[in-house]
């Protein structure tokens, strides 16, 4: 059965869009960056601000589930935006957003002792077969991205060292392998660290969290990468802490998440793919930052995501279609997905920075 909004979307637009990803088609149609951002304020001007008593008052409760605050900037205030649903009648929630310093964040969220409940138990069976080569694809193109950094893990006769932080099943640790870093991994869940083992030669993946692992506690990595994983931790202040914990001097963390600023989100509101069952928080440019800025890092810089399919070439675009693709992305939001570099300390800025637009933490006024 065709959608109304697929039938609204090839009366006004014709069929001329119809062989560009559905996420790309917001950035390229003429006009509707900008219809799409007045509709996003319509939404915030429209949506009621109330107090945490009064949403808590309002909000049912799970057994697995907490009330929160904003993490970023402590403010108690709730704006209730979406209410995101598998359609399925499986789950739903709430998302709201601090109207102090417009933080996304699912609330109630998951108790940090109950994370666990919502991943299957063959885990590593979703993170495998067709799932992989996309996967990799877009691990190797944020890489580009952010070049030199990943280019080798060689360092004049020194391999770097990395930590792929929620390694999953391994597809990250196969790629750092190949290009030379001294890399492990660390996930919670137990299957995919086995499968992860099965796939790499040198590399390694642990089962549990960092300060359980010695080869992980002591520390003086080079590099630690973050793939889809920030989204999925329920208390990111004291998380980035450990992070920057972990890093040695002149030190990078490599991050990947859903953009909460993605013009899709504006567009399609509850239904927005970076609404899955299981991501808790959810991150944008304005918003990073004071993560960063929070937990002692010193920089930070972003690169634009144009989609996978475009990035790798798989999908043609005519080139007015792709310089209004480029365009839209930079001036809107950066795209659907957010890749950013954190600088642990000046010396990684001096020595990564080059050709990046880094944003310096350290010279901004620290949070309260």
């Amino acid at each position: 059965m065709v959608s109304a909004r697929r039938v609204i979307s090839r009366f006004v637009y014709g069929s001329r869009y119809d062989g560009i990803p559905w996420g790309q088609r917001v950035y390229v149609r003429p006009g509707e960056r900008l219809a799409r951002e007045v509709q996003w304020r319509m939404r915030l001007r429209r949506a009621p601000v109330i107090t945490l008593q009064d949403y808590q008052a309002r909000t049912g409760l799970g057994e697995i589930e907490e009330f929160v605050t904003c993490h970023m900037c402590g403010d108690t205030r709730q704006q209730p935006l979406f209410r995101p649903a598998d359609g399925k009648g499986k789950w739903t929630y709430q998302v709201v957003r601090c109207p102090a310093c417009g933080f996304l964040y699912r609330n109630p969220n998951i108790r940090p002792e109950r994370l666990g409940d919502l991943y299957a138990k063959n885990y590593s069976g979703f993170l495998t077969g067709t799932y992989a080569a996309g996967r990799q694809r877009r691990y190797r193109l944020t890489m580009d991205a952010f070049s030199p950094v990943f280019d080798k893990g060689d360092d004049g006769g020194r391999d770097r060292r990395l930590l792929d932080f929620g390694c999953g099943a391994g597809l990250f640790l196969e790629i750092a392998e190949e290009r030379g870093f001294d890399a492990v991994g660390i996930d919670l869940s137990p299957d995919s660290v086995a499968e992860a083992n099965r796939r790499l030669t040198r590399a390694r993946a642990y089962h549990g969290v960092p300060q359980d692992v010695p080869e992980i506690a002591g520390g003086g990595f080079d590099v630690i990468t973050l793939w889809s994983v920030l989204a999925h931790l329920p208390r990111p202040i004291q998380d980035f802490k450990m992070f920057r914990s972990l890093l040695g001097p002149g030190g990078v963390l490599l991050i990947l998440t859903v953009n909460a600023a993605s013009l899709q989100l504006k567009a399609y509101g509850s239904k927005w793919n970076g609404f899955t069952r299981n991501h808790l928080m959810f991150y944008s440019a304005e918003t990073m930052p004071a993560l960063l800025r929070r937990t002692g890092f010193a920089g930070v810089a972003f690169a634009p995501f144009y989609g996978d399919t475009v990035e790798a070439g798989t999908t043609k675009l005519p080139e007015p279609m792709r310089r209004r693709l480029r365009r839209n992305v930079r001036a809107a939001d950066g795209g659907n997905m957010l890749r950013a570099l954190a600088f642990a300390d000046e010396e990684a800025i001096e020595r990564w920075g080059a050709g990046l637009e880094v944003r310096h933490l350290s010279a901004e006024p620290a949070l309260p």
